[in-house]
């Protein structure tokens, strides 16, 4: 009767058991996926080959996962890396829940009252967590899933049973909203865009690091960021940023993961921010 065992197997146990070398074939195994590359166009020459080269420079030591947006009107510059890698909002989602409150208000001609300008004015300018989480109840999930369908944020989920810090966002649609409030559009009115970008220029000075980092003088900020801890996948450390001057009009999104700690998140993003500024700068 013979076994399961294959012949070959059998003569290869033996060959092994006697020290014979025996040619095996065996499957070559994958190498690791190279990281994702930055990848930059533009239409002034030269700057889309300088800002890849500097951004993979900037983040070629740094620990994490980071994801990067920049676009710039003035040259119609783009730069992506990990554009629809998802991750949790944190506090970054705050200029939606303003956004939505605003496009909502606009749906049902009225002005913001007094009790929500306090409440966005406090959810931007400080991040503040309760002044977030009254308007997140207000508006409820409809009105923020219609806002998002509006803006064509397709790729951002909002967070189940009140938890909007863990709204799943990506770099293509923070760009999106960012791109919604620099310039006319049908979805956010002129009065809303000013309303939001004024704010966002107005947040307290603690809160002004990240995309900011390194912008030239002369050119305006509005700036919101995030920043969270979780037992996976360490800090989540977020910026986004619109920026207006110096021949530029340029908006920027960094999200990251992965980060030892919160400072150490804070400084991968300025080192992306100072060369992107620098760059655009000298164009």
């Amino acid at each position: 009767m013979t076994s399961g065992i294959s012949r070959r197997a059998r003569v290869l146990a033996a060959a092994v058991g006697t020290g014979v070398l025996v040619p095996l074939v065996v499957a070559a195994t994958p190498a690791a996926a190279a990281p994702p590359a930055v990848t930059c166009t533009s239409a002034k020459a030269g700057l889309a080959t300088k800002l890849k080269k500097d951004i993979t420079a900037a983040l070629a030591t740094r620990k994490g996962t980071v994801a990067v947006g920049l676009y710039d009107r003035s040259t119609n510059t783009t730069c992506t890396l990990r554009a629809s890698s998802a991750y949790d909002s944190a506090s970054v989602v705050k200029v939606t829940v303003l956004a939505t409150l605003l496009w909502d208000a606009k749906k049902a001609n009225r002005y913001l009252t007094d009790r929500e300008n306090t409440l966005a004015k406090a959810m931007i300018t400080k991040s503040d967590n309760a002044a977030t989480s009254t308007l997140w109840k207000q508006l409820g999930m409809t009105k923020i899933k219609n806002f998002l369908k509006a803006a064509g944020m397709t790729q951002t989920k909002p967070g189940a049973n009140g938890y909007w810090g863990l709204t799943q966002i990506t770099v293509t649609d923070e760009q999106k909203l960012l791109k919604l409030l620099t310039a006319k559009n049908a979805v956010l009115s002129d009065n809303s865009r000013a309303y939001i970008v004024k704010l966002m220029g107005q947040v307290v000075s603690s809160q002004r690091w990240g995309t900011p980092y390194g912008v030239p003088s002369g050119v305006s900020v509005a700036v919101k960021n995030g920043w969270l801890q979780r037992s996976s996948n360490g800090w989540r450390v977020h910026s986004i940023g619109a920026f207006k001057g110096g021949g530029h009009d340029y908006v920027m999104t960094v999200l990251s993961h992965g980060n030892s700690t919160m400072n150490y998140g804070i400084a991968t993003i300025q080192a992306v921010a100072k060369v992107i500024h620098k760059d655009l700068a000298a164009s």
